[in-house]
């Protein structure tokens, strides 16, 4: 299935919603179809997502594992989108969701809800262009040296390998989908054949625009109820111009504690000697050679500035190091400038300008946008800047934003209804932190806004043209619905609710802090954290899912702890994360160590995880840049930087670790929290705060026996068998 449903007879039609029945009925229908249960959490959510719509006031819900948040905003997103003939679209975080989403939950609702709804809803899933295999790159692939010369020579025949597959792909795929072709190929290999939004001519230029993939996705996409994409691609089409997505007056952003992340990423700029070479390299067929030699000599000359400089947050920039930047900058310009635009007439040669361009543009704006970070005084700054360099990753400079609150406020909230939702936003207790992060402000208190009276009628996606961002279209004044309304501050109107979760969380699980240990200290695990973990998972019969704060110490304890313990330990890095996972869920005793990646997203019910360990509060590295500036101009405003940002950064991440343990109504376990300073800590109270509401304890034996008598529950059934 390639994720995309046509269109049924009887669209078009603009009904009266009270013709519909009621988000209950259709509720009640959702939930049987999927052999589920009727949950108070899920109507309530239900009710309140369909409240919203009405009233044009954003909503954000907590709703805990298990309550079943998909179909609680699905099923009010049909109806509405139905009822007014128009589009809803949900963005999610993780292939993960997008999947389920469209591959398990919408193909079940759609034939559940027609009869109730007079036609079977339609769906699509959208995603960035660099996702869909470009015929007209593929053509090209192989003429275009100019990346694969930057790598080693011994991994060209690979790279030639993997794109001749992709051309015998490319044969039989329908949707050009790069989450369709399995195995998969490097990225390196499928930027051979991709394009990003910025390097594509437009349909109707290129010569291979009547057969194009992501035209095609994106045509799909203008003409279904719900369209279903991701954080990325949304903040794209917001903050950049391209509008990829159709019109819509409704959003639905799932694992919406990602967003400020997710945006943060699309907003960061990025300048390095490599970008430079490539851009070089893709504009010396088109530029005179002095002019490309002389980018060429820029970039070596900022490689040079990098080797001398300390990486980190850059406050101030040295002077040798702006004239580096400041001469890619001025190169690149040269460079732009001598392309010049496209020619229509020449499909081929308008691909290889585009290429040229969106590489050169690439370049040049990252340094303009690192000069220009350093004009305004150290307090009034916007942007941070810093030099990252690893032993893996050549060194680079990046500029990204100090919030994105005001980005989002601006371009996502300011004409769309908006509902966010996660099992964890509640941090602390309240939705305040996320809140001031994605700039809503203040939750609204008081009547809310009186219903819409206009509609958001589906329209026909644009054309794509040369220029993408020349593709932006605007509903008729007629057309358009009015914006989410404002508060007398000028801020969102926006309400939360925390629905709960169906699971016993003080039945169901123990949250174990081990209030006895030192706390964790910079050098390595302390011999005693392994000695308390080996007793554990000795206790657990294994079961567990390690969560550390860094690779070095998920990989200092699985070695060490492999010779102590019996049962086996997975580690990170050992193979894919999604190997490892399902290794971990089909034999019980398996461990599973690791990282930032298994925080989040492992759902793995049943008896294979039962122990929860995390080795330490997850606050964000002392030099993290971006975090540490933000900190910093958190208490520049006469805030607490630390509460604002670190302690927030940790809630988040805990919650979602925790949240691990139970995905099932039938699943218990431990919570084992080494760091001591989680109940002795000040900050200590919001952390718990964060968490879902398990038992809690510091006594070992008693969060050890608990493990015994699991261990013993789950292998009883084993052993009967045999």
């Amino acid at each position: 299935m390639d994720g995309r449903i046509r269109p049924s007879v009887g669209r078009g039609t603009v009904l009266d919603v009270a013709e519909l029945p009621d988000v209950a009925t259709l509720l009640d229908a959702a939930v049987r179809a999927v052999g589920g249960s009727r949950r108070e959490g899920q109507v309530a959510m239900a009710d309140a997502v369909a409240a919203a719509v009405d009233t044009d006031e954003h909503l954000v819900v907590q709703a805990g594992t298990g309550t079943g948040k998909s179909l609680a905003y699905l099923v009010p997103a049909l109806r509405h989108a139905i009822a007014e003939d128009t589009t809803v679209v949900v963005s999610t975080a993780t292939i993960a969701l997008q999947r389920q989403l469209i591959d398990r939950d919408l193909p079940r609702l759609a034939p559940a809800l027609a009869p109730l709804l007079g036609r079977e809803p339609t769906f699509a899933i959208l995603k960035g262009r660099r996702n869909y295999l470009c015929k007209q790159r593929l053509h090209a692939a192989g003429s275009e040296p100019d990346e694969a010369e930057l790598f080693d020579p011994r991994a060209v025949s690979s790279l030639g390998r993997q794109v001749q597959r992709l051309h015998e792909w490319a044969e039989e795929t329908d949707s050009g989908d790069r989450d369709q072709l399995v195995p998969g190929v490097s990225d390196l290999a499928w930027r051979q054949v991709s394009v990003a939004a910025n390097e594509c001519v437009g349909a109707t230029v290129c010569a291979f625009g009547h057969e194009c993939f992501a035209e095609q996705a994106r045509e799909d996409a203008g003409d279904v109820d719900v369209v279903v994409t991701n954080h990325a691609l949304l903040a794209i089409d917001a903050m950049q111009g391209y509008h990829i997505l159709p019109e819509h007056r409704v959003l639905l952003v799932d694992e919406a504690h990602d967003l400020v992340d997710r945006v943060t990423s699309v907003a960061t700029g990025v300048l390095s000697e490599r970008a430079v070479s490539i851009a070089a390299k893709r504009a010396a067929r088109l530029v005179e050679a002095g002019l490309t030699e002389r980018l060429g000599e820029a970039g070596d000359g900022l490689a040079l500035m990098f080797t001398d400089s300390e990486p980190g947050r850059l406050d101030h920039i040295p002077d040798p190091l702006a004239g580096a930047v400041a001469a890619v900058r001025d190169a690149a310009r040269a460079c732009v400038g001598a392309v010049g635009p496209a020619d229509t007439a020449d499909p081929e040669g308008a691909t290889v300008r585009r290429l040229a361009l969106a590489a050169l543009n690439e370049v040049h704006d990252a340094a303009v946008r690192v000069l220009e970070s350093y004009e305004p005084p150290l307090r009034d700054r916007t942007d941070v800047v810093w030099l990252a360099k690893s032993p893996k990753q050549p060194p680079s400079l990046h500029v990204a934003p100090l919030a994105v609150g005001g980005l989002l406020r601006e371009k996502l909230f300011g004409d769309r209804t908006t509902v966010l939702t996660s099992a964890t936003l509640a941090l602390g207790g309240s939705f305040s932190a996320l809140a001031v992060q994605w700039g809503l402000g203040r939750e609204t208190t008081g009547e809310p806004a009186a219903p819409r009276t206009g509609r958001a009628k589906r329209t026909a996606p644009e054309p794509a043209a040369a220029e993408p961002a020349a593709a932006e279209g605007a509903a008729g004044a007629d057309e358009a619905a009015p914006a989410a309304d404002l508060t007398a501050a000028g801020e969102p109107r926006w309400k939360g609710l925390d629905v709960g979760s169906p699971f016993d969380h003080g039945r169901s699980g123990i949250l174990y802090v081990a209030k006895h240990l030192p706390p964790p200290g910079r050098d390595g695990l302390d011999p005693r954290y392994l000695d308390e973990i080996a007793e554990l998972i000795d206790a657990a019969g294994g079961r567990a899912l390690g969560l550390f704060s860094s690779m070095r110490a998920a990989a200092q304890a699985a070695e060490e702890l492999r010779e102590r313990v019996e049962p086996p330990i997975l580690c990170q890095g050992d193979d894919s994360t999604g190997q490892l996972v399902r290794r971990f869920a089909e034999d019980d005793p398996t461990c599973l160590f690791g990282t930032l990646s298994l925080w989040q997203g492992v759902d793995v019910p049943g008896p294979a995880l039962q122990l929860v360990i995390v080795d330490r509060i997850p606050f964000p590295r002392p030099d993290d840049p971006l975090a540490s500036a933000r900190q910093r101009a958190v208490g520049a405003g006469g805030g607490n930087g630390f509460m604002a940002v670190a302690a927030t950064h940790a809630a988040l991440l805990l919650a979602q670790g925790t949240g691990r343990l139970l995905r099932s109504m039938d699943d218990r376990g431990v919570v084992a929290v080494l760091d001591p300073r989680l109940a002795t800590a000040r900050y200590g109270g919001f952390l718990r705060a964060s968490l879902p509401p398990y038992w809690a304890t510091a006594d070992p034996e008693v969060a050890r026996a608990a493990l015994r008598r699991l261990d013993a529950a789950a292998a009883a059934p084993m052993a009967s068998a045999g």
